[in-house]
């Protein structure tokens, strides 16, 4: 069931997507060769709690999952499109580019947002496809307006990966969020014009983009939750938690 956020509840994911935005901006600071993969997610949870927050993804188990998720933070590294689990025997290197995705929960109100950043020196590649992907993710949020509908999210979105040459990760999409970490509608990354739910004001919903390099084909990890490309071409990914209102969206998890 699609959710109507109350004024109060959407004031709460206000603050709550400032939070988050904060932490991002510090996890991309730290993305340096070397670190841990752990040291990030550390990081994360300590500024997390700091803030009287929680961390949404924590002890996350969605229906259907073998085990919760162990971390607060995902972090998926090239070939890794989303829910990579943070590890103290896994460092980041030079060339690599890193997705960073994570969940707050702020006086019970949940907010999503990731962002992708390289290591060091990348490749013109993979400037690239981070650039694309994030374009995709405002063209996504332009398209969210009052009276269109989630198919229109998704053609904006695709319009982008087509014209640059990357493929939509099959079977990933965005979703409703906020009373719960996962929540109705489920917001595709491909799409017809007019089609799916129609958006409503206080209608809060997480919009991310995630394009890989090679095939849109994916894979499951032997952790039970990392997802890959089938043909390990490097993916990135890009997410920010939105309210529909009567006006633009605002976009509630920007810095």
């Amino acid at each position: 069931m699609i959710t109507i956020k109350k004024p109060e509840d959407i004031q709460k994911l206000r603050e709550g997507g400032k939070h988050l935005a904060l932490v991002l901006a510090a996890l991309r600071d730290a993305t340096k060769v070397g670190v841990k993969t752990s040291d990030l997610d550390a990081l994360a949870k300590k500024m997390t709690l700091d803030f009287g927050d929680k961390p949404a993804f924590l002890n996350y188990k969605p229906k259907g999952a073998k085990r919760a998720f162990p971390a607060s933070l995902c972090v998926s590294i090239n070939n890794e499109i989303v829910h990579g689990i943070p590890s103290e025997n896994r460092e980041l290197a030079e060339g690599d580019i890193v997705g960073l995705d994570m969940g707050l929960i702020h006086e019970g109100m949940i907010v999503d947002s990731a962002i992708t950043v390289p290591v060091g020196k990348v490749d013109a590649k993979a400037k690239k496809i981070l650039a694309v992907t994030e374009e995709a993710l405002f063209a996504g949020i332009t398209a969210a307006h009052v009276g269109a509908f989630i198919g229109d999210i998704g053609v904006a979105v695709e319009a982008v990966a087509n014209r640059n040459g990357y493929s939509v990760a099959d079977e990933l999409a965005g979703h409703g969020v906020g009373y719960e970490v996962h929540e109705d509608p489920f917001v595709p990354n491909f799409g017809m014009p007019g089609q799916g739910p129609i958006l409503k004001p206080g209608m809060v919903i997480a919009i991310e983009p995630m394009f890989n390099e090679g095939g849109s084909e994916i894979r499951h990890g032997a952790d039970d939750w990392t997802i890959l490309t089938k043909d390990n071409s490097r993916s990135a990914h890009f997410e920010h938690t939105i309210l529909i209102t009567d006006g633009a969206p605002e976009i509630l998890t920007k810095s």
